[in-house]
């Protein structure tokens, strides 16, 4: 990733040789948050990586367990004894919001930054995340969601997510914007403003960052968001087709009750894949029942053509940037076709796994009357 290391010179942060204004004395004390379930091939590089990140007042590392099974806690009570300020926290409820929500109650950080144990980080992550903080005066600032990958099904998402109809023209998902957004990948907040919103929502677990930003910007204004392509960080996607299925079925799920919460802030592209599948199978069974052919065939071939050309495209554009940044697999690299067959796959799912969740927690607030999870 061609980072530098930063160094800390006469209690000075300078990072890539240009010297910032973030002084020993003077920095926002942070505390970094990160939930966990069962991440033992991970948790110990995140947590080396951060304590090693040079930033001057990092004074705590909470790391909210969810009941891991396998080495997790184990390795992360031995970076302790080391460190006092790597500290396990208990999550009995499991998911990531309620782990969230302890982490910032206990929080003496001014800044609580969220993590997560799958991620990358570039050596300078934490400190141009303070930076971009005091520099905007948002109320939480973050990258876009890069992506890696070590297998085929990854390299379809990664490449995926860069189409329109991967990420609906989300802000977060462009590397090179800069400005303000209605959601960031993970986040660096003020804790007290944190404290002050209620937290993140524990009736949505699965869309809960960006109704949580939501409820930032109806408090604190448009210019509450902010998306730096100079805070860098890269995710591991899922690795088959059906846990990407079951992604974007809670997605899906998440984003009607972020709609319900929020009828007005939330964006619209929660809402296309479910609109757009309706209106096709209404045309597709209207079509089987009248006797007036509606050319239903044409119109899925033609979105056929569509969802290939798109990807074609997609896998061209971003040819460059998958061997130099997302594919970081020692075996050979995927070729063009395979790249365009998984991308198309990988497409279709992202619309299907989201209509079908969305109209899950539809069917499931009108029948059974439930409003939440």
């Amino acid at each position: 990733m061609n980072a530098v290391e930063p160094k800390i010179l006469s209690s000075t942060l300078v990072i890539e040789e240009q010297e910032i204004d973030i002084k020993a004395s003077s920095a926002p004390s942070v505390t970094i948050g990160i939930p966990v379930l069962n991440e033992e091939g991970h948790i110990e590089r995140v947590v080396r990586g951060f304590l090693g990140c040079g930033y001057p007042n990092l004074v705590e590392i909470l790391i909210a367990d969810g009941g891991s099974t396998d080495r997790t806690r184990e390795i992360i009570s031995g970076i302790s004894q080391e460190d006092a300020r790597v500290k396990l926290v208990e999550n009995p409820q499991k998911f990531q919001s309620f782990g969230l929500n302890i982490m910032i109650d206990k929080a003496v950080g001014d800044v609580f930054l969220r993590a997560d144990a799958h991620c990358y980080y570039k050596e300078n992550y934490v400190t141009k995340c303070i930076e971009v903080l005091l520099e905007t005066g948002a109320r939480n600032v973050g990258g876009s969601q890069r992506y890696k990958a070590e297998n085929i099904v990854q390299a379809g998402i990664a490449i995926a997510v860069k189409s329109f109809l991967g990420n609906g023209g989300a802000k977060y998902m462009n590397d090179q914007y800069e400005g303000y957004g209605d959601t960031v990948f993970l986040g660096c907040f003020w804790t007290n403003d944190l404290k002050r919103v209620g937290n993140f929502s524990t009736d949505n677990i699965t869309n809960q960052d960006s109704e949580l930003n939501l409820r930032l910007i109806e408090a604190f204004g448009d210019e509450s968001v902010f998306i730096s392509p100079n805070i860098q960080s890269w995710y591991f996607p899922r690795d088959t087709l059906w846990k990407l299925f079951k992604q974007y079925f809670r997605y899906g799920r998440g984003r009607f009750i972020t709609k319900v919460h929020h009828p007005q802030q939330s964006p619209i592209r929660g809402m296309l894949p479910f609109l757009f599948i309706c209106t096709l199978s209404i045309l597709v069974i209207s079509d089987l029942i009248i006797e007036t052919s509606l050319s239903s065939i044409w119109v899925l071939g033609i979105l056929f053509l569509i969802l290939v050309t798109e990807s074609m495209k997609t896998v061209s554009s971003t040819k460059e940037v998958f061997s130099n940044e997302i594919w970081s697999s020692n075996k050979k690299e995927p070729n063009f076709i395979v790249r365009v067959f998984i991308t198309s796959i990988s497409l279709a799912l992202m619309q299907i796994g989201h209509f079908s969740g969305f109209l899950y927690q539809v069917l499931r607030r009108v029948i059974l009357q439930k409003k939440g999870w």
